[in-house]
């Protein structure tokens, strides 16, 4: 960025937030505002701030934190809990704006650092005590110098109830009219005692429950195949995401002779001349491969079961008139069950066995038998086992003991805070024991070959009686800080006093995960690495204020810091290198009349790698979401025809820390009572961003990406084939711009008060580029990049509301531009043939919610909602990433459908 540009950057300034009224009456009291150390009179400053109160929170039907911050315009690229359906996530869900990256938006409770899920930075939203939320704030702006690493993209504080006086419940009841699938409730319940201002203390004392229930994907039309016929542009299509691990299993024989192409077949297609119930007989058959190919879909949840219960705890004591004592204790155990289709089981068939008479050797050639055979294996799917469950307990704990302080003019505030996230996941279904397994093999306790609901009943209780149920591993992050912040007036100015404040911060992290030595008696299993990672971060920032003149007022921030190397336990040494770093913000704001404000801000920020991406070992990680081609031509490793292949992941010690440079340019105008404007540029450049290079971008060009591609040996056969691995690289430079706006108009009517919001995020680059590169360039721009993800350039949400006293009625608009879609191949219904790389347009996707709320008195509120009013089902696509559902894509549209809600508040 130019000079030219730092200079427009320091003359201007962005709007507030999109509900916020500009000439609102302000409290003459000082307050500490998210993204400044320097307490002030609570008016607009240098900094776009989104504040959501209690009341707008409520209009949004958001019945958890998650829901209501991933639906705002700003929030795109964060995670959603729908992928705990095939991953170790737990349901962890995130935050992230202007899809900047949930690592570089930072999350705050109370003002300070939660401990995040994971070796990063990335915060667990499900750790939010919902209920305790009095207003949330959101930096739309870089906060490096102020906050340090991971806020790069800006933050997110969650400010919760503070000196309340009485008692309050809620409960809410949702549900989808069309499924009762996926319905919904909690209760919730809190009481405050003391007022910190003329009794000198305050306790608040809050709890909630919540209960969520399962969606199958059969729950819903367009989410319940694998094998997907659809019409686009006039023609028929089929795409077809079913597995090659089947019921009955299939087969695949290796020659000794590499002249000898590998065969690969079902037996039950071979001899019946068609697949079984939940099987198809596979679209990427040829001559020489004749599989069936099972629709795990059917076996899918897009929603998981979860359960949730919070509770928090909050103290204030004025223990002197200028010494005020407090501490916020929070507690949450989320627990969720996700499920996802039977456990593939490969298995061994010796050449000499009644199982490779029966079923292989009718279906060789002479030629493949004069081959000479090398292996045999079955490629089988244990559906008489059941689903593959996986309970997931997430124990969040956060503990702050800290202190506000007045002593010779300076504003002191600190504090001691201990946080922890942690994670027992647990097998609770579906995983087969691997003596047991082994053991009804050998001895043909039951038949891999026999159809689905053919195993006799004595079969039917060994199988019962072999299913593994306990944890696989715990997996703890643990936060340890120690902060101080102080700010004071220092002298007269035109404008007002100068204000200065200086602070310092240490943390340490520490990431943890124990193996459980039960899972290794799981079949065809990997044990979960063992983790001991340690690091620690040491800051100092200063902020100053210069009110020049009442029209104008500057900013500036510094801050260094510095990030150790990780200390790995586990494999007995340092990791990486340690790390500084000086980051500084300008900004500032300018109003020259009552009417106008225009303000702006540049800054520089810096950003360590995570843990894991440094230090992790070679480890197991599952396999590829998509079927691919052998990517390197080997006959001992590849697998026959075209299918997943296993994925393997591990750290790169010579990563990069991360840098940035953004800036902000806006203006808010409010003509009248009525009607205020705002709109704020945005603009976020970073080097050496770490990222991945994605399966689909390795498997379409593998001579690029050798060094991408290793082998994987089977533990269940000993058979080794190629596996793809997954390793974070400095991606070299991202660019992402964008504008925030919104309007607010209000009008006074002769039964009522109208007033109508309309907000969105514009997004004008989304640059990246190619991982490994520093000048090749790409997007996501409305398009299915090679990031697996959509940037999308128009997110709008629209909240009118007619308040007609006790009567009030809320419609919200929510709207998201089409894109094109993620690249598959898929079947030419006439023409019979197979298009590579086909891609579809995905419709914009537009949602209607309605809620009325009756406040009957002040004690007794009701609130009833509809959300998606018309029953918007998800638009088709066809991308093969981040999760098991097939048909549509979880993170950009909801599964639920239409759902209608009731909520009741009852204060005394």
């Amino acid at each position: 960025m130019g000079v030219r540009s730092v200079r427009l950057a320091l003359g201007l300034l962005t709007g507030l937030a999109a509900t916020q009224s500009f000439a609102q009456e302000q409290a003459m009291q000082r307050v500490e505002v998210t993204g400044s150390a320097i307490k002030r009179i609570n008016v607009e400053g240098a900094l776009p701030i989104q504040t959501l109160s209690q009341e707008v929170i409520a209009k949004t039907g958001a019945t958890n934190v998650a829901e209501l911050i991933q639906t705002l315009p700003a929030m795109q690229g964060f995670t959603i809990s729908a992928v705990a359906a095939g991953s170790n996530s737990g349901g962890r869900v995130s935050a992230s704006i202007h899809d900047i990256g949930e690592s570089y938006t930072l999350v705050l409770l109370n003002g300070r650092r939660l401990a995040p899920q994971g070796s990063g930075s990335a915060v667990n939203l499900q750790a939010i005590p919902m209920s305790a939320v009095e207003r949330v704030e959101i930096l739309t702006d870089g906060a490096s110098a102020l906050y340090g690493s991971d806020a790069i993209a800006g933050v997110i504080n969650f400010v919760l109830k503070r000196n309340q006086q009485g008692g309050d419940i809620e409960a809410n009841y949702s549900t989808p009219t069309s499924n009762r699938a996926g319905d919904s409730k909690y209760v919730a319940a809190s009481y405050g005692f003391g007022d910190l201002d003329t009794q000198g203390f305050n306790v608040l004392l809050s709890y909630r429950h919540d209960d969520q229930s399962q969606v199958r994907s059969t729950d819903r039309d367009f989410a319940k195949t694998a094998y997907l016929p659809f019409e686009y542009g006039g023609k028929n299509y089929i795409y077809d995401r079913t597995s090659s691990a089947t019921i009955p299993a299939n087969v695949t024989v290796t020659f000794n002779d590499p002249k000898v192409a590998s065969a690969a077949f079902s037996p039950y297609l071979r001899k019946n001349g068609n697949c079984p119930e939940l099987n198809f007989a596979s679209l990427t058959n040829t001559a020489a491969i004749q599989n069936c190919s099972f629709d795990f879909v059917t076996q899918v949840e897009i929603v998981p079961e979860n359960k949730r219960d919070s509770l928090f705890l909050k103290g204030s004591l004025k223990v002197a008139d200028n010494v005020t004592l407090f501490s916020d204790v929070a507690y949450s155990r989320f627990d969720l069950t996700a499920r996802i289709a039977s456990n593939t089981a490969p298995f061994t068939i010796a050449t000499n066995s009644a199982m490779f008479t029966q079923y292989v050797d009718p279906y060789l050639t002479p030629a493949q038998r004069a081959a000479g055979i090398k292996s045999v294996a079955g490629n089988y799917r244990t559906y008489d086992w059941g689903t593959r469950d996986s309970q997931t307990i997430t124990e969040s704990k956060h503990a702050v003991v800290g202190a506000d302080i007045d002593v010779a003019n300076w504003s002191v505030n600190t504090a001691l805070t201990w946080s922890q996230n942690a994670i027992d996941e647990r097998y609770v279904g579906g995983y087969a024991k691997n003596a047991e397994f082994r053991k009804m093999l050998a001895d043909r306790s039951f038949d891999p070959f026999a159809p689905i609901g053919a195993q006799s009943a004595a079969t039917q209780e060994l199988i019962k009686n072999s299913i593994f149920h306990g944890s696989i591993r715990e997996a703890s992050t643990t936060l340890k800080a120690v902060d101080l912040r102080a700010s004071r007036e220092l002298f007269a100015m035109a404008g007002g006093a100068a204000a200065v404040a200086l602070g310092a911060d240490y943390r340490e992290y520490r990431y943890d995960q124990v193996p459980h030595a039960t899972s290794s008696d799981i079949y065809n299993f990997n044990t979960s690495p063992a983790y001991d990672m340690k690091r620690d971060n040491m800051g100092a920032f200063t902020e100053f204020r210069a009110p020049l003149t009442k029209q104008i007022e500057l900013n500036a921030a510094l801050r260094y810091d510095k990030i150790s190397a990780i200390d790995d336990a586990i494999q007995g040494r340092k990791f990486g290198s340690d790390q500084s770093k000086s980051t500084y913000k300008l900004s500032a704001r300018y109003q020259p009349t009552q009417q106008l404000l225009f303000r702006g801000s540049y800054g520089t920020g810096f950003k360590a790698p995570s843990m894991l991406d440094i230090a992790q070992p070679l480890v197991n990680a599952g396999f590829t979401a998509g079927n691919f081609d052998c990517p390197i031509a080997d006959a001992n490793l590849c697998r026959p025809g075209k299918t997943q292949y296993n994925v393997v992941s591990s750290g790169n010690e010579n990563l990069k820390p991360e840098t940035s440079k953004q800036f902000t340019i806006g203006t808010r105008w409010e003509p009248s009572a009525r009607l205020s404007m705002g709109l704020d540029l945005w603009d976020v450049k970073i080097r050496d961003a770490v990222s991945a290079v994605s399966e689909q971008q390795a498997f379409a060009d593998p001579v690029k990406f050798r060094d991408l591609f290793t082998t994987y040996t089977e533990p269940s056969t000993g058979n080794t084939y190629w596996a793809f691995r997954s390793s974070s690289v400095n991606i070299g430079r991202t660019h992402n711009r964008g504008i925030d706006w919104d309007i607010t108009a209000r009008q006074r009517l002769g039964f009522g008060n109208l007033t109508a919001t309309l907000n969105g995020t514009y997004t004008l680059k989304s640059d990246y580029t190619r991982p490994g590169t520093s000048n090749d360039w790409t997007n996501s721009m409305n398009y299915f990049g090679i990031n697996n993800a959509v940037t999308f350039k128009n997110i709008v949400r629209l909240l009118t509301t007619l308040d007609t006293g006790k009567l009030s009625n809320s419609i919200v608009v929510n709207y998201r531009n089409g894109y094109t879609d993620a690249a598959a191949d898929v079947r030419d219904v006439a023409a019979n043939a197979t298009v590579k790389n086909f891609r579809m347009e995905v419709p914009s996707f537009t949602t209607f919610d309605w809620q009325a709320r009756f406040k009957y008195n002040e004690a007794i509120t009701v609130r009833a909602g509809i959300k998606n009013l018309f029953d918007r089902e998800p638009p088709l696509s066809l991308r093969n990433s981040s999760g098991h559902q097939v048909g549509f894509d979880p993170r950009y549209a909801d599964p639920l459908g239409r759902q209608f809600y009731l909520t009741g508040n009852y204060k005394f």
